[in-house]
């Protein structure tokens, strides 16, 4: 057993002992009653478990919670899914995932949403020509799979985030 103390969207968690082997997934799900990140294949290939973990510089960066023990991100601020919406309102990706039916069975939807916000933040500091969009949008959502199929409508949904502000997110 091994104690931890993480900050989750912002609020501080902890300290609690947990097993060395649980996973990040586990222990939001089960220990913490936070089920919107979702256990999809187990060995981090789909990405549907995707956080995301800030950087003390900065930076933040999407990773799998499925096949990662918590005990891994004890010291760490992350964000889930559930940290999104502020105060029951929508920030923009959300509005454009629901906008373009971008979810249809929703499994993979958190995963995909925590990586188009990775993205917008990045863009943020670093933006791009807009006729580098569509492949910025399809190297960040690269490796997230999606069984019903609906690439297409993540990333048209993250592109017209990036369109409607290009003050903010276009060079």
């Amino acid at each position: 057993m091994t104690t931890i103390s993480l900050t989750i969207n912002g609020k501080a968690v902890g300290p609690l002992e947990v097993r060395d082997a649980l996973t990040m997934n586990d222990f939001l799900r089960e220990v913490l009653g936070m089920t919107g990140t979702k256990f999809g294949c187990g060995a981090a290939q789909c990405l549907s478990c995707a956080i995301i973990v800030d950087g003390p510089d900065g930076t933040s960066a999407t990773t799998p919670t499925c096949v990662v023990p918590a005990v891994e991100f004890d010291g760490k601020a992350i964000r889930t899914i559930e940290g999104h919406a502020v105060d029951g309102r929508l920030t923009p990706l959300q509005t454009r995932f629901i906008e373009h039916f971008a979810f249809q069975c929703g499994y993979c939807t958190p995963g995909f949403l925590n990586e188009g916000q990775v993205l917008l933040e990045r863009l943020e500091k670093a933006p791009v020509a807009r006729a580098e969009v569509e492949r910025v949008v399809a190297e960040a959502l690269d490796g997230h799979l999606c069984r019903c199929s609906g690439y297409v409508r993540y990333h048209e949904a993250v592109r017209d985030v990036i369109l409607a502000d290009p003050a903010r997110f276009l060079a």
